[in-house]
């Protein structure tokens, strides 16, 4: 496999160099001294950012793109093997390597690799760390999966031997890593278009934790179900776990303000460390945050600094972010897309001052909502009301024969207030005849549902909350 040494810059090209992940790849490399060029199948704003810092970029994709001195070229899983650019690549014997590949032999050149895994909650946890990191001024280098107001976007480039990254394990993506630091928050039943079941992910997860050197650190939560077979036999690995009893840092007498963020008092080792204020929502935040803590703690940052960056830190664009009000109900947005963050999003909801919940829920990709079911009709029938849009597609054809009025059948044997409305104007209509002033309306998938709330927020009379990227 072809290795990266940032001391050795080469020339690397990117097929579909206007992915979120892989422009923010090409700008690593970029700034440290590697050609780089790339293409897309349209222009973007990605695209014109990189162009504007020398990169060179086509648009559309071609074999004409690839040029005589292009010694690697990078692509991603959307990149089909017909691709013609990708074929002259491979014709003219230009080595390849895809886009966790890469990411994995970047983190290689730095002396602190810090990975934060879990089947939810890794955006929100990669910000928290990066927000630490930042506030104690020791210039990281962060990529994450969604966007973070204080680097305005998804990447910063920093010039220190601190790396943070999140990682996925889809399609065993982090298995091509190499951290020294890793976080697993969780270990849930996802992404079953690729994973058999769920023995099949925890033994990605166990594969992902055996990836730490021997000197590495493992930040845990203790509460995953069978603990023990993730943190057996790992000899020279530093284990620190975090959790509701038992572990190393834990979290006690909880409160929360009347927006549903919490303020809770910090146990490290069964010390009483005193209190924490989150400027995030919810009570899944609060381990989120303990997490965050450990990792700071192990690499020395100072307990008062944490604090800081945790109370101002803000949150990520789309992890219930408040969007505006319309006729006196607020508008809220959520990536919540598997059952367990769908009951931790309704959770916070219900903390938040609002007379009714009305919860508009696009379910994402087929495979999942089928698979998960039943766990989504139990989350969902928490909410007052809901509303059901189609199901995302993303990736996926519908070969199961699976609908959003599926899952309205068998929730209406738990909450008769679900009504399936298939299309975005029709839901807008619906929300305008009946949500009513002091409700709170949460939107929440990982599709485009969020195009309602803003479609929404355009109409008059209606006000929008500050968006920080503007």
């Amino acid at each position: 496999m072809y290795d990266i040494h940032f001391d050795r810059p080469i020339w690397v090209h990117f097929i579909g160099i206007g992915g979120i992940s892989m422009s923010g790849l090409a700008e690593i490399l970029h700034d440290r001294g590697f050609t780089v060029s790339g293409s897309d199948m349209k222009a973007s704003p990605l695209t014109e950012h990189l162009k504007s810092l020398g990169i060179q970029v086509s648009v559309p994709q071609s074999p004409d793109n690839v040029k005589s001195g292009i010694e690697l070229c990078i692509y991603t899983a959307a990149i089909a093997e017909s691709n013609p650019e990708l074929q002259e690549v491979k014709r003219q014997g230009i080595p390849t390597m895809s886009r966790a590949e890469l990411l994995g032999r970047i983190m290689k050149n730095y002396k602190e690799a810090i990975n934060v895994s879990g089947t939810h909650g890794k955006t929100t946890t990669t910000s928290m760390i990066g927000e630490i990191l930042l506030e104690a001024q020791m210039d990281p280098t962060i990529t994450v999966g969604g966007m973070m107001k204080d680097i305005g976007g998804n990447l910063r480039v920093g010039k220190s031997d601190v790396f943070l990254a999140e990682a996925c394990e889809y399609t065993n993506s982090f298995l091509s890593f190499f951290p020294t630091i890793e976080v697993v928050l969780n270990v849930e039943a996802d992404h079953l278009d690729f994973f058999k079941d769920i023995n099949e992910i925890r033994q990605s997860f166990r594969k992902f934790i055996e990836k730490l050197p021997e000197n590495g650190i493992l930040v845990f939560n203790k509460d995953i179900p069978h603990s023990e077979y993730f943190l057996e036999n790992l000899p020279g690995r530093k284990i620190i776990t975090f959790g509701h009893s038992n572990a190393d840092y834990t979290a006690n007498f909880i409160s929360y303000d009347h927006f549903a963020h919490p303020t809770y008092t910090l146990f490290e080792r069964g010390e009483d460390r005193g209190q924490v204020t989150l400027g995030v929502t919810g009570e899944h935040n609060i381990y989120n945050s303990l997490s965050a803590i450990a990792v700071a703690r192990a690499i020395g940052i100072p307990l008062e600094t944490i604090k800081d960056a945790l109370a101002s830190f803000g949150g990520t664009d789309r992890r219930f972010q408040r969007k505006g009000t319309l006729n006196g109900f607020t508008i809220i947005d959520d990536y919540a897309h598997h059952p367990q963050e769908i009951a931790a999003t309704i959770a916070t909801a219900k903390k938040y001052v609002h007379k009714r919940l009305w919860v508009v829920f696009q379910p994402h990709t087929y495979s999942r909502t089928l698979a998960l079911m039943d766990d989504f009709a139990g989350a969902l029938s928490q909410a007052d009301e809901i509303i059901l849009a189609d199901i995302y597609a993303a990736r996926e054809k519908n070969t199961v024969g699976v609908s959003s009025d599926d899952l309205r059948k068998l929730m209406l044997s738990q909450n008769t207030n679900v009504y399936y409305i298939p299309d975005f104007p029709s839901i807008e209509e619906f929300i305008l005849s009946h949500v009513k002033e002091g409700d709170l309306l949460i939107t929440m998938g990982a599709g485009d549902i969020v195009n309602v709330g803003d479609h929404l927020l355009s109409l008059p009379g209606a006000e929008k909350a500050e968006d920080w990227r503007s």
